[in-house]
């Protein structure tokens, strides 16, 4: 499905019964929505909740916001890092606009957020910019925009500049062993890593919108001082493994957020693998419940 929003297209699916609270998945970097397991999205329906999924704008069949050349991906972050955002085509807030203007699409009013590492930042994102909107925030695998915690360990940043191959199997080798580098060390499947990525570059291969969603993580502000402010119930997620978002990252925003649970996930890393997912759906579940009591 489509629909537009923020004055882009965004394509959308939903689960589940349209009467039942609203749960926003928001996915990250480079990622489709289809990267939210269906698996896990029906076991949150199971749940008693309404999911959405959309792909974020540059990536899955949301709009490609226009940019002119090519760029060189380690240039362009060196200089979005140094202050030069001359070719930074958003930011993170745009982003969260675009969820927002998502859920006015959908005539919803209020949603429980949860977000994936880049997505956990546009979800801190839409409940600084309209807390109103969000009964609970849910911010896994992700960080505040400190550039104190949550750095990635230099063994990983390779992955983040090295061009994607063009040819779908290699493509798919690639990202299986990306995935590897920065996933749960026990729990990594690499045949549903795959199965992913086949999947994503057959419904949409676009690697320069990685560029411009990593641009804009890099040139966005932090967002402790907003958080701060936050009166919502917010629950944090992290793995005690996790090699691309450093745990800081996580223990920050959940110091920031004042009243934040903060869900340390022994042998996590930088993925949501299967093994998880019970500990996730109950927590997601629970945080929701107590803020329909406390209502």
């Amino acid at each position: 499905m489509q629909t537009t929003a923020n004055g882009i297209e965004i394509a959308y699916e939903t689960m589940g019964d349209p009467s039942d609270p609203a749960l926003l998945l928001v996915m990250g970097l480079g990622a489709q929505m289809i990267s939210w397991d269906d698996e896990l999205c029906q076991s949150f329906v199971d749940r008693g909740f309404h999911v959405i999924r959309y792909d974020n704008r540059d990536v899955g069949l949301s709009t490609k916001v226009p940019v002119e050349g090519d760029l060189d991906a380690e240039s362009a972050l060196l200089a979005a890092l140094g202050g030069d955002t001359s070719a930074v085509p958003y930011l993170l807030a745009d982003m969260a606009a675009d969820a927002i203007g998502l859920l006015d699409a959908l005539e919803i009013d209020e949603a429980h957020v949860v977000g994936a590492s880049m997505g956990g930042m546009i979800a801190q994102s839409i409940a600084i910019a309209s807390p109103e909107r969000v009964r609970t925030l849910t911010s896994i695998m992700s960080t505040t925009g400190d550039a104190d915690v949550g750095q990635p360990n230099p063994e990983v940043l390779p992955l983040l500049t090295t061009p994607a191959p063009t040819e779908r199997g290699a493509y798919i080798a690639h990202s299986v062993e990306g995935s590897r580098a920065i996933g749960s060390p026990d729990h990594f499947d690499p045949e549903r890593a795959a199965d992913v990525a086949g999947r994503g570059f057959d419904r949409c291969f676009y690697p320069r919108g990685v560029l411009n969603q990593l641009l804009a993580i890099v040139s966005s502000p932090s967002r402790s001082g907003d958080l701060r402010e936050l009166d919502l119930p917010a629950l944090v997620v992290h793995g005690t493994e996790d090699p691309l978002v450093a745990p800081s990252g996580g223990q920050r925003t959940a110091e920031v957020i004042p009243g934040a649970e903060l869900l340390m996930l022994d042998g996590m890393g930088h993925d949501l693998p299967t093994f998880f997912w019970a500990q996730v759906i109950e927590a997601v579940t629970s945080l929701a419940a107590r803020s329909t009591a406390a209502a």
